[in-house]
């Protein structure tokens, strides 16, 4: 299949890879410095999971430079994902899926907005781990690198169904869903806390799983998250937090969030679209987040990065 990754940084990056390694057409829409190293010596994923030498990749500015695709894999920040979505249109046939591996559960929506409902895929990306550590150069440290995409109206679409098929043939662990909104807010209720959390202690998952006051921190978000779920009607396990706080311990223990990496960098964060986003759908159902809105209050002042 043709495939455009718009956004080719960590989680685009360990896609491209694994699909270009495979034999797809893989066009990378990247920027910076990521971007030369991308044009010049390729693409390099290393993984437990195995590793990917792409030595020679396409690679982009602009997608206005790309011809039409099979299908757009968005996972750009999403502080950018209006002026994004919008960038993708000169790429889009009238069936071209663009499949949205965001955090939070905004995405689809934002998307949706700018290329219509009828291309807008949810979807969820469960890689911790993984990050960008050289122009060029991926790394993940988990052996999870999970991957769930469909329609939010949970209609089945054979076109989702080939690229899971896709997807699993380039070794990349893969499902369409027609369950999105709960697989969705399943990663938020607890990626929101722990990014959170994480992030205003500037500790890495081991040193927040590691002491039980960060812990117990960690888990008065996640149930404030899945109250806030449950009010707008999200089906979610029974035992969400609590699954959720025992799988801490078995992530990499020098594992950051993503939105830690960023605060380190001096980059924009997405805590608006965290634990800012809560606070509001919280205000909205009636449903108490003080844990959130302390995380949000935190990292608020640093939210536009340093750059």
């Amino acid at each position: 299949m043709r495939f455009a990754v718009m956004g080719a940084g960590a989680i685009g990056g360990y896609l491209a890879a694994r699909l270009a390694a495979a034999g797809n057409d893989v066009v990378c829409i990247a920027r910076g410095a990521h971007l030369e190293a991308l044009r010049t010596r390729g693409l390099t994923l290393k993984s437990p999971l195995g590793d990917a030498m792409v030595p020679t990749i396409a690679a982009v500015a602009d997608p206005v430079a790309i011809a039409p695709v099979d299908a757009v894999l968005f996972t750009v920040k999403l502080y950018d994902a209006v002026e994004a979505a919008r960038a993708l249109l000169p790429l889009l046939r009238p069936d071209t899926p663009v499949v949205t591996f965001q955090n939070g559960v905004s995405g689809p929506e934002i998307v949706a907005a700018a290329v219509g409902a009828a291309r807008a895929v949810a979807g969820s990306a469960s890689i911790p781990g993984v990050a960008v550590t050289a122009p060029g150069v991926v790394e993940h440290i988990s052996t999870k690198a999970r991957f769930v995409f469909g329609w939010s109206d949970g209609h089945a679409d054979p076109r989702l169904d080939r690229v899971a098929e896709v997807f699993r043939a380039a070794t990349i662990e893969a499902e369409a869903s027609r369950r999105m909104a709960s697989e969705l807010w399943q990663k938020f209720v607890m990626l929101a806390a722990t990014s959170g959390v994480a992030t205003a202690a500037r500790v890495t998952i081991g040193a927040l799983a590691g002491d039980p006051d960060v812990m117990a921190l960690a888990g008065a978000a996640m149930r404030e998250a899945e109250a806030v779920a449950r009010a707008r009607g999200i089906d979610l396990p029974a035992d969400i937090v609590a699954a959720g706080l025992a799988s801490l311990a078995r992530l990499p223990p020098a594992q950051k969030p993503s939105m830690l990496h960023d605060l380190e960098a001096g980059r924009r964060l997405e805590v608006a679209w965290l634990s800012g986003a809560l606070v509001a759908m919280g205000r909205e159902a009636g449903v108490p987040t003080p844990t959130h809105a302390a995380l949000y209050a935190l990292l608020k002042p640093h939210a536009a990065g340093r750059r």
